[in-house]
């Protein structure tokens, strides 16, 4: 397939398009290249023929259409967004921005092209605000955001769906779960925990640390991005998760064993605001119809994830000291 990928250097786009050169595709990779992004993600890719990088951004309408009338797109797979909740609660202006306006001009540019290009919209399983009775999610389930960044999401949501009523866009959604793996900004839990402890830094656990989420690596997501692209019915919503819902602190003193460090190191915080307590997800539908399971076991994972850290030093120091923006 002929792709155009936004949001490309980030954690979860440029994992994507490292797996879409490796399974032979064809891919254009957008990307404004605010602090999420990073191009040092894409080196490995960077001297293939089946690639190519453009630093834009999707809120610019005419160059969005300009480049899907010229790459001629098979699907546009939306990965731009602002995502970190904490930042949502401290400005939620550029998640607004960015996350519903962003894919309101995608949406309009496809339009205007005419082109029956499929749209897949990457969302998050926080659209559906906190699972309190341990029901995991399923696709028929209300959306109910709770943060700032999640109401973001869910209105783009909402956009895709009224595009593929209202106009017969070919459009789909994918809601994830909590996702880990190589290349995370460390801002997140898991690769802010691991740098922090291969420094000699405590971790900073919220509360209790007993919210639970459910844990999926970025190479099982992205398989099921791959399979919604193909198999994927126009109009619908498909949940991803890694069926293993973790408490916070219990992830925390995995780290801890894994990089040699005692629980002295961990230091309890003020909790996030609005935090909710429970993610879970049900990915059945995702099973049924697209043939899709999780293949990473957490353990398995997080230890894999962990050793990565630890030997690209350079790749996250980098990231911490700002240095991979000059």
């Amino acid at each position: 397939m002929k792709l155009l990928v936004t949001g490309a250097a980030g954690f979860i786009g440029s994992s994507f398009v490292r797996m879409g050169i490796r399974l032979c595709h064809s891919v254009t990779a957008l990307d404004s290249l605010t602090y999420a992004g990073n191009m040092a993600n894409l080196d490995s890719i960077k001297n293939s023929t089946s690639y190519r990088f453009v630093k834009a951004d999707i809120r610019d309408g005419s160059l969005v259409e300009e480049l899907l009338r010229s790459e001629k797109p098979d699907a546009v797979i939306n990965f731009a967004a602002e995502s970190h909740v904490d930042r949502s609660i401290l400005d939620a202006s550029p998640f607004v921005s960015t996350n519903v306006a962003g894919t309101q001009v995608l949406l309009d540019a496809l339009r205007r092209v005419g082109a029956r290009t499929r749209f897949l919209q990457v969302s998050t399983d926080e659209v559906y605000g906190s699972a309190d009775d341990r029901r995991p999610f399923t696709e028929e389930h209300y959306i109910k955001p709770s943060s700032p960044y999640a109401a973001s999401k869910a209105s783009a949501d909402l956009f895709v769906l009224a595009y593929h009523h209202t106009f017969g866009m070919d459009a789909i959604i994918t809601r994830c779960s909590n996702n880990y793996g190589p290349y995370q900004f460390p801002e997140k839990l898991i690769p802010r925990f691991t740098t922090n402890l291969f420094e000699g830094k405590k971790v900073p656990v919220y509360g209790d640390g007993m919210q639970i989420r459910d844990w999926i690596h970025c190479d099982d997501h992205n398989r099921g991005i791959f399979a919604a692209l193909e198999n994927g019915k126009s109009g619908n919503v498909y949940n991803f998760g890694g069926g293993n819902g973790t408490p916070n602190i219990a992830i925390t003193k995995m780290l801890l064993k894994m990089t040699g460090r005692g629980e002295e190191f961990i230091q309890h915080v003020q909790d996030r605001l609005g935090h909710d307590r429970v993610y879970l997800i049900d990915h059945g539908k995702a099973t049924r119809e697209l043939g899709w399971n999780p293949s990473m076991t957490f353990e398995h994972g997080l230890a894999e994830t962990v050793e990565w850290y630890r030997n690209n030093r350079i790749w996250w120091e980098a990231v911490k000291s700002g240095d991979y923006r000059k």
